[in-house]
This record gives C-alpha cells, structure tokens and sequence, in this order.
C-alpha cells in the first residue's frame, strides 16, 4: 500500500507508528481478547490506559501539580461555549480576535454571557498579531482568551510573547499544542481538539487550573462543567474511548522523538524549508502573514496567477500530495506541517512547487 503524503489541516495525519501498533492492537490488546473501542471505560484495563495518557501528557508538557487534565468530548468548538459557562461566573471577558477560530469562539461567547473584544486584526485581513497600542483589556475581566495559532491564517502566537494581563490566560492552541514546549503555568485554560495533533477527531484536550474549577452556575448542563468532568477523571459518562487509547500511543511516540524539544526543532526546520521555497520564488508563490508571527504549523501560500490553482491541485494530488487546497473562507493553498509530516514529506512538497514553477512560470 503506498501512502500519500498528507498536508491536511485536520483531521490530519498521523505517526505511521502510531497507526501501525493501533491496528496491531485493535482486535486483541495487550492479550485482553478485545480491543479497546470494546472493553468497559470503567475497567481496570481502560482506566490504565487514560491514567497512562495523562501521565504521559503531563510528563511532555510539565503540567504542574496544580492543574487537572480532561478528555472530553466535542472539539474545540463545544469549548468556545464552555469556557464562558463555566468561568464567567456573572462577569465579562475579553477576547483577542486574530483569525477565524478566534473570531467563532468571540461569537459563540457572546451566547453565554458578556464578553468584550479587546483588540482585533480583521481590519488586515487577519495577517498580523495586534500591537500593544491596539489592544485594550479589562484588569477586572474574568479571563483573557485567545487562539495562538489561527488554523486558516496562518498567524501564531508564541508564549514568550504573551504578557501577564492579570487575569487568567484562555488559549485555543488546537493546531499548535504538542509541538513545541509550552509555559503551562502561565495558563489558566488550554484546550485543543485532538484532529491535528493529539490523535483522532472527536476527543478534546483541555487543562486546566485547580483554582479554576467550580465557578460554574448550578444551571448548566453536568457534561458541561469542568469541575463534575475533574471530579469523575473524566468519566462522568462513557469518553472516546479509542481516541484516548490512540492519543497516548502518540504521546508515547512523541517523548521517543526527544520530547516537545525534540519535535519543536523538527517543526522548525519543516516551516523554514517551505517557507524559503515561498520566499525565494519570485512571486511565483506568497505567503500574506508578517513573517514576525508566521505559523510553523498551517502555511497558508497563494499563486500569483490564480488560473493555475486548479492546475496545481490536480498534479500535486497526481503527485501523492494531499490536502493543499487553501480554507474555502480564504482560497489559496495551505500546507498542514502537524508534527507526523515528516521532514521527507516536506522536501518532496518543496520539489513539486519548485517545478512547478518552473513549468509556469
């Protein structure tokens, strides 16, 4: 069987080792007569493997003591609901709007409660991080949300440049968590759907501070409050079992490929790589993000005769490359680089656009 090389944004590829022991222990794991999508998530076999996967993550990541892990349930979009119902507690809170991920979680808040936008980016088309000057928070706000990397624009924001508001710091890193070492502590809530680079969709990953818990109303759904999810380890009712079985595989895989250091330096290279094959063409290709906040992750790129985008689509998949076409809401291209795009794969998308150009230009 010969696998394409997959730029998708998500659901997006995953470790071919991951895939491989998965399908090994599918119908028979660890010599339990059954697979885990068929064994009780109250069992002590699957109560080892989301143990497992917690440990793991935490090692990765240095979660800290204080901060409880959940896997949940319906993706990164369920929390841009549950984030206001369980942390605004009568209050507002602002939201940076940097793309479009953060542009729907700013919306969807606007239902549960009062929320201020404190700076936005629309007004250039979503190609740059706000300035200081542009951005205007509210010290008693109930939390600070932002996505720090925008799946469709292209546009990342790393920790380092993040300051301390003062209030608790809510970040929708979806598309960039596990692929470079995070500060965690200088975070209230990460959450992350699992389809990029966790495992398969459908699980949600969302860590959170201790002191954070419990600011629910007594109105909201059980499933949705954080604090009932942190007081059943997360199996208040029947999780994904599978995608937590596979995303421990991954987090497995990751700490064998030197940990976030390790995968981060890999990442860096992948991003620079295309993005000189980019730069250096002439015109040919253009990337519209400031290369100050350029993500390594999601590399939006456009052609400068849009004539040639469906020629381009067409050879790249002829070529065994897949997942290129740009998000509908921006056009275009974009190149997926989640940590199982291997360096390989990369090279070999650099020499088809590097042809192609040639050929047409």
């Amino acid at each position: 069987m010969s696998r394409v090389w997959n730029f998708s944004a998500g659901p997006a590829a995953l470790p071919e080792e991951v895939l491989r022991q998965a399908r090994e222990e599918l119908l028979d794991w660890h010599g339990a007569g059954c697979g885990v999508m068929e064994m009780s998530h109250r069992g002590k076999e699957f109560t080892g493997i989301i143990e497992q996967a917690e440990a793991d993550l935490r090692e990765l990541m240095a979660i800290p003591a204080g901060y409880r892990v959940l896997f949940l349930q319906g993706g990164a979009t369920l929390q841009f609901a549950q984030i206001p119902m369980n942390l605004l507690a009568g209050r507002s809170a602002d939201y940076i709007v940097t793309g479009s991920w953060s542009q729907k979680a700013f919306a969807e808040a606007q239902r549960a409660g009062s929320v201020r936008c404190a700076a936005t980016t629309a007004g250039s088309a979503f190609t740059r991080l706000p300035v200081a000057e542009e951005i205007r928070l509210d010290p008693f706000a109930a939390y600070l949300h932002l996505c720090t990397n925008e799946t469709i624009h292209g546009v990342e924001i790393s920790a380092e440049r993040i300051a301390d508001s003062g209030v608790p710091l809510v970040a929708d890193m979806s598309s960039h968590i596990l692929s470079r070492p995070v500060p965690v502590e200088k975070f209230g809530v990460i959450y992350a759907g699992a389809q990029k680079n966790i495992g398969p969709a459908g699980l949600t990953l969302v860590i959170i501070r201790q002191e954070l818990l419990g600011m629910a109303p007594l109105t909201i759904p059980s499933m949705m409050d954080y604090a009932l999810m942190a007081e059943n380890g997360s199996l208040l009712n029947t999780p994904p079992t599978h995608g937590i079985h596979v995303a421990g595989l991954v987090f497995q895989w990751l700490k064998r490929q030197g940990g976030l250091e390790g995968i981060a330096a890999v990442n860096a290279e992948k991003a620079g790589i295309l993005y000189e094959c980019i730069d250096q063409s002439g015109g040919f290709y253009a990337n519209p993000v400031d290369p100050d906040c350029r993500s390594r992750m999601n590399v939006p790129f456009t052609l400068a005769d849009p004539a040639l985008d469906a020629a381009f689509l067409a050879e790249s998949k002829a070529a065994g490359l897949m997942g290129l076409k740009g998000h509908r809401s921006v056009g275009g291209m974009r190149a997926s680089l989640y940590n199982a795009v291997s360096l390989q794969g990369v090279r070999v998308l650099v020499d088809f656009m590097n042809d192609f150009a040639k050929r047409n230009g």
